[in-house]
């Protein structure tokens, strides 16, 4: 016979199961991380949030983090050029007028698509860079160096986002939605 609080066990067991992959793999996967304590935002991010954008029509997202991206943007797959990546882009973001959730949501959109791997190609579609434009010549609007030049890549899925969705927020609600944006 099982008692009411029997029910609260199965989350126990299942954080301390989480805590000892933790301790297993953690320090497997910690060389392929970047903690960037910048975007901790004063620990009040979750495993799973929702937000409202600001735009006029005060869509509601929902951010789903993926093992790469345990809270949006906290952690990020890949090296320090992935971290450039970011900081360039957080700039374009900004002059574009884009609040920081924009930037939040290009993260996590980007961290699904290539992990902000300049040099990402998926092998079925052909899809390439970190916007894995596909196919990925058309980043040669941006500029003559869209294979190796990760600003140009960026610079190119930003104006791809505003041209077909407006804002990162809802590029990433369309991913959401849909699997691909």
């Amino acid at each position: 016979m099982s008692s009411p609080h029997s029910r609260a066990r199965p989350g126990i067991a299942g954080a301390a199961l989480a805590g000892v992959a933790v301790l297993l793999f953690g320090p497997i996967i910690a060389p392929f991380t970047t903690y960037d304590f910048g975007y901790a935002r004063g620990g009040t991010l979750t495993a799973s949030q929702a937000f409202t954008t600001l735009d006029d029509d005060a869509e509601r997202h929902s951010i789903t983090k993926d093992s790469w991206s345990m809270t949006s943007g906290f952690f990020v797959a890949g090296s320090r050029d992935a971290k450039s990546a970011q900081a360039f882009a957080r700039a374009e973001v900004e002059s574009r007028g884009w609040g920081e959730q924009h930037f939040t949501c290009l993260v996590d959109l980007w961290n699904r698509e290539s992990r902000w791997n300049f040099r990402a190609k998926n092998p079925s579609s052909g899809a390439y860079g970190i916007p894995q434009a596909l196919p990925g010549n058309k980043m040669r609007a941006a500029g003559k160096d869209w294979r190796e030049n990760p600003e140009t890549q960026i610079r190119w899925g930003l104006t791809y986002i505003a041209e077909r969705y407006s804002t990162p927020c809802k590029a990433w609600g369309h991913s959401e939605k849909n699997g691909w944006y």
